[in-house]
């Protein structure tokens, strides 16, 4: 990945283990905004966005990205919850989702954290693909603390992600979000911060930087 020219960072993980924070940490470290799924979504339910609709708009010259900044900054001054996503999206939401990505990361760089990320950017000309998994116990733990649920619930919660996010991708490819072979870098984060992700992330950038 050239980092002296726009670049896309995908942050693929599982829930729980903490790679939204590295995607977000990293976001700020290289100075780039982050984007995630639960928030394209909020974008896609709040204008009523469908391809179409944001081709209307660009041919009105009203830019929708302005307008998005605006609501990326007032979700940002809000909390946000830690899994706000459906298990399964429809396929005309798959290509909304999927133009609205690719459209931001056309204007400037960014991080993007989600489970079609991988997907979304695989063709990208300058993007590295991440894969952040953890220990099941570790998971557990961090979605009971969350999200304040019971174990009983959490391990619930872990399955039906883990199962949705799954089906998803063999819905969409011929290929498991857990084939490594998918990503240039795969992360366990066992015993490892949010910081210490990000140093290894940044590590590699600067090896592989042209």
């Amino acid at each position: 990945m050239n980092k002296n020219e726009k670049f896309v960072i995908t942050i693929n993980r599982e829930l729980g283990s903490g790679g939204r924070t590295v995607g977000r940490k990293l976001a700020e470290r290289l100075e780039v905004k982050y984007y995630d799924k639960a928030l394209i979504q909020g974008l896609t339910k709040e204008f009523g966005l469908t391809v179409e609709e944001i081709e209307k708009i660009k041919a009105q010259k009203k830019t929708w990205w302005n307008e998005f900044n605006n609501y990326y900054m007032k979700r940002n001054n809000t909390s946000m919850p830690m899994e706000a996503e459906t298990v399964l999206t429809t396929e005309s939401m798959m290509t909304t989702e999927r133009r609205i990505l690719q459209d931001l990361a056309a204007e400037e760089s960014c991080v993007v954290a989600g489970r079609s990320g991988f997907l979304v950017f695989r063709e990208w000309p300058n993007h590295i693909n991440i894969f952040i998994q953890a220990p099941m116990e570790s998971r557990i733990k961090r979605v009971m603390t969350k999200q304040g649920l019971s174990r009983e619930e959490a391990i619930a919660a872990i399955e039906k992600v883990d199962k949705g996010r799954e089906t998803f991708i063999q819905k969409y490819a011929d290929t498991s979000r857990y084939d490594t072979r998918n990503y240039d870098l795969v992360i366990n984060m066992e015993g490892l911060t949010g910081d210490d992700a990000v140093e290894i992330i940044m590590s590699y950038i600067d090896r592989t930087s042209k």
